[in-house]
């Protein structure tokens, strides 16, 4: 198949899609002849994209289980259905436990971990056989990282919830697959957030070490994840489901 067909006449949502991997991602998709509907709350970034995409901008919040209906109806309104879902909205925590509250706790879980069930529930129910859900999670949704409880624990959820929506959707036969993609440190909009609240003069230092830790030499691009995400958005991963797709440069090999 050839690669740039592996998306076309399709139908995705993709949440996030505002800016970093999910904006990187929409752009992807539209280039292969996929129809978007590009999602976030940043409604001014979402309809910046979706005018680089020819997609539809919707307004959402995702852990709003009336804006996933929203979002998922006007969708197949627009476009006529939905073949590929992809749960790429999230915040980040750098946060000592002690120092978490538990307000802190319950905001990050219910970006990350009830907006992704909110929206993979969402879609198994208009999704027809041959559609995809792709989760984004994390590398901390494997190991653990310190100043980062919360996070690790919701992209740890991320994973296990996608593989169990997995064999669910398998052992039902609805012909739905589900897998979860795992970037490491990657040059976006929320990493340039967690450098802005450091002295300047540590920000260099801190560059360095993120380097370090990626055997590859260096920390990975939005892009580089986007392509990864449209393998198992395709048809080219039909005989993948359940599984996680490591993006990480080696973080996690050592």
């Amino acid at each position: 198949m050839p690669a740039m067909k592996t998306l076309e006449n399709k139908v995705a949502l993709i949440t996030g899609a505002a800016s970093g991997i999910g904006a990187e991602t929409a752009r992807l998709f539209a280039s292969p002849g996929a129809k978007i509907a590009v999602a976030d709350r940043d409604a001014a970034g979402g309809h910046k994209v979706a005018a680089e995409t020819d997609g539809h901008a919707i307004e959402m919040d995702v852990t709003s289980e009336a804006d996933w209906k929203r979002a998922v109806t006007a969708t197949v309104e627009t476009f006529g259905g939905l073949h590929v879902l992809v749960n790429c909205a999230g915040i980040e925590l750098v946060k000592s436990m002690a120092e978490t509250s538990y307000e802190d706790w319950r905001r990050v879980m219910s970006v990350n971990l009830d907006g992704v069930f909110l929206g993979t529930r969402a879609a198994i129910g208009v999704m027809r056989k041959g559609g995809s859900i792709v989760n984004i999670s994390s590398v901390a949704g494997i190991n653990g990282f310190s100043r980062q409880v919360a996070y690790c624990a919701s992209k740890g959820g991320v994973r296990l919830l996608s593989k169990a929506a997995a064999v669910e959707c398998a052992e039902a036969g609805l012909g739905i697959r589900v897998n979860s993609v795992h970037p490491g440190i990657i040059d976006t909009p929320m990493a340039q957030e967690i450098l802005g609240t450091v002295e300047a003069k540590m920000r260099g230092e801190i560059e360095a070490r993120w380097k370090l830790m990626h055997p590859i030499g260096r920390i990975g691009r939005a892009a580089e994840v986007a392509q990864c995400i449209l393998f198992l958005a395709s048809d080219a991963s039909a005989f993948v489901t359940g599984t996680e797709l490591v993006v990480d440069g080696g973080l996690t090999a050592r």
